[in-house]
């Protein structure tokens, strides 16, 4: 598929059919999530997945809201939640080629561990439509957090942003409405060439 149509076709699916993924796709979604760029290479994510049923089982509780909304998400094959690691960015810009050896939050315009781990999440959501795939990124809410990393044994200090489900849109999934079309947000109203405000 040509990227612009990737691009195009990226929708957050939420209706899913039970149908399996191959292993080797599974394997270049998550593949994919390594290609996404991070600052100073530093590479401070981690990516729980979630292929057995008895996992995904384990993982939906702690999104509720997500279940009774919509439910047939947890059809999806494939359950991803992606992992900040900010200790990785603050040791490898301690290093010398960077020098930062107070590890200083301050010294970060933004939490670049949670932006790049939201690049990563994005490969992956690129990858499943070019696999003829759904997939949708959605929150897990703060006060699961602590329970989730409980559950999957996940270090304390490596943080989830989401999680991502991926699989094969249901066949009598609801197609997006028009309304979609009409909130999006018109490029005159949010590009701004070389000025402020200058259209």
């Amino acid at each position: 598929m040509e990227f612009s149509e990737v691009v195009r076709r990226r929708r957050m699916i939420r209706h899913y059919s039970d149908k399996p993924l191959a292993p080797d796709v599974i394997e270049r979604v998550l593949a994919a999530a390594l290609r996404a760029p991070s600052a100073g290479f530093s590479q401070g994510w981690a990516f729980l997945a979630l292929t057995d049923a008895a996992d995904r089982a384990r993982f939906w509780p702690f999104v509720p809201t997500r279940v009774e909304n919509t439910p047939t998400m947890q059809d999806a094959p494939l359950v991803v939640v992606p992992l900040a690691h900010k200790a990785a960015y603050l040791e490898r810009y301690a290093e010398p080629d960077k020098g930062w050896e107070d590890r200083a939050e301050a010294r970060w315009p933004a939490p670049y561990w949670y932006v790049d781990t939201g690049m990563a999440a994005l490969m992956m959501l690129l990858t499943a439509v070019d696999e003829g795939l759904g997939a949708c990124f959605f929150g897990i809410m703060p006060e699961q957090l602590r329970p989730f990393a409980e559950e999957f044994g996940v270090p304390e200090e490596y943080a989830p942003i989401g999680g991502i489900c991926v699989g094969y849109r249901a066949d009598d999934a609801p197609r997006q409405g028009s309304g979609v079309a009409e909130r999006r947000r018109d490029p005159a109203d949010v590009i701004h060439r070389g000025q402020w405000g200058r259209r």
